[in-house]
């Protein structure tokens, strides 16, 4: 993530993606996943587990060993919708992994300890 997204901006896409009841326009829902990555970066800084929310962005997070080369041995994978709603406590963490909501491999790969983030 090049720029960083102000509480004002992210807020404001939240709170668009969440007006649109399904069906948000795709800069808002861009803003508003890369803006819950930058906000879980700073509150769990690391390099051990990959956070993927494919198209819109991907971080690492949590602090612990760390890989240099290839694909990250703690991966967790979403949708937008799944990890905005994780983000902000709509959905924990065991339930979306209960849904098959999440993909996530790895021994640290669980995130319940880091959400929601509370925008």
């Amino acid at each position: 993530m090049a720029r960083k997204i102000t509480t004002e901006q992210g807020r404001a896409a939240l709170d668009a993606v969440n007006a649109a009841a399904g069906d948000p326009e795709r800069e808002d829902l861009a803003t508003a996943v890369r803006y819950l990555l930058q906000l879980l970066a700073e509150k769990a800084p690391g390099n051990t587990v990959e956070v993927r929310v494919p198209p819109f962005g991907a971080v690492q997070v949590i602090e612990g060993p760390s890989h240099t080369r290839g694909t990250p041995p703690n991966v967790v994978e979403m949708d937008a919708e799944t990890w905005i709603a994780l983000g902000t406590g709509v959905v924990r963490w065991h339930d979306a992994g209960d849904a098959n909501r999440v993909r996530a491999s790895g021994v640290r790969a669980d995130l319940s300890s880091v959400l929601p983030l509370n925008p």
